[in-house]
């Protein structure tokens, strides 16, 4: 896809992203109110409690790069609509919960699931993992591929977390969100667009590489504290050969972003199918080990990207300086494609001078 491509491209993903966070009223069958005391497995359980970090313009700012979120206003504005401020209305949502019966004393470790079907269910043979490692469990009705992931799938993943974090003791230290197939690749952008919820993320058979129009990187200080703190775990079956493919480029493309805490675990003879009980230990062990930081490492490999980052944006100005108008346009989308927020506030600013799109 062209330079040019990309920019007709990226200003239809907004409009149809911008009316799909807008928040939708269904009406719905009474659920079961979530409450402290829950213990055990309940389905159809409604949360009441709205975040922050879930409103649309939260999600905007993290997970759209920073050229495509500039143009947001814009776009509802031609179609007669505005940014609300929740893209869910949590009434008419409904939740699976798995909730052990005992509570750790260090407090609950916490996996937020997307699944990749709209249905959520909590695998029972998952059931005695959880118990064993101290594990709640939580996944959202009407998260499955079909759904928006900006919409839909990111928002019910934060505020399942949040809301269980209201209301049980869960150790900050230990959550994670995890996904099988489709819902394993919002897994992988909701834990680099947040690192200050999830500190882990378990992406089984199903990972894309960030750094592009797909996966936009966040703005600067949440993916250095991604860099810092995030724990990525594959895993993948041992016959799941494309996903297996993709797996090793988004392994690649982590790295090369300078995301160094990366474990894999393959499933022996396994297809395209959700990890079992033992593959699921075994990835909670791995995530949840220690965070494994070199700090020289990470120096060099960021200064690599920041001289990278910082030629191409003095190239796009040398252009604009230029009066190459439509190169440097060229130049700033692709830029903001692949830097993502790594380049703002001067991606913005010289773009701005084009005098928008």
């Amino acid at each position: 896809m062209s330079a040019g491509e990309v920019h007709r491209f990226s200003c239809s993903i907004v409009v149809c992203a911008a009316l799909a966070m807008l928040p939708l009223r269904a009406l719905a069958e009474p659920g079961t109110p979530a409450t402290e005391n829950a213990r055990g497995l309940k389905e159809d359980v409604v949360f009441t409690d709205y975040s922050p970090l879930s409103a649309n313009a939260e999600i905007v700012r993290r997970m759209l790069s920073p050229l495509t979120a500039a143009q947001v206003p814009a776009a509802l504005a031609r179609a007669g609509r505005r940014l609300s401020g929740q893209p869910v209305d949590l009434t008419a949502e409904k939740f699976v919960l798995y909730v052990p019966e005992r509570d750790p004393p260090q407090g609950f470790g916490l996996l937020v699931f997307v699944p990749p079907w709209n249905g959520a269910v909590a695998p029972s043979d998952w059931i005695p993992v959880f118990d064993q490692l101290g594990l709640i469990f939580v996944a959202a009705t009407g998260s499955g591929n079909d759904a928006s992931v900006l919409g839909r799938r990111t928002p019910l993943a934060l505020l399942a977390e949040y809301n269980v974090a209201k209301r049980y003791r869960v150790d900050p230290q230990r959550i994670y969100v995890a996904g099988f197939s489709g819902g394993s690749r919002v897994a992988l952008r909701l834990a680099i667009a947040y690192p200050d919820v999830f500190r882990g993320a378990i992406l089984d058979a199903g990972s894309d590489p960030i750094g592009d129009s797909g996966a936009p990187l966040p703005p600067k200080d949440l993916f250095s504290r991604a860099q810092e703190t995030m724990h990525v775990v594959f895993v993948t079956g041992g016959r799941d050969t494309e996903p297996m493919m993709r797996e090793r480029a988004s392994m690649r493309s982590l790295s090369s972003w300078c995301v160094f805490n990366v474990d894999s675990y393959a499933e022996t003879f396994v297809a395209h199918d959700v990890m079992n009980a033992a593959a699921l230990s075994q990835a909670v062990k791995l995530v949840s080990a220690p965070v494994q930081t070199n700090a020289q490492e990470l120096a060099g490999c960021r200064s690599k990207i920041e001289s990278d980052l910082d030629a191409q944006l003095n190239d796009a100005e040398t252009l604009l300086s230029a009066g190459k108008r439509d190169e440097a346009r060229r130049k700033l989308l692709e830029i903001d494609a692949h830097f993502g927020g790594l380049a703002a506030p001067r991606s913005v600013e010289l773009f701005n001078r084009l005098g928008g799109s």
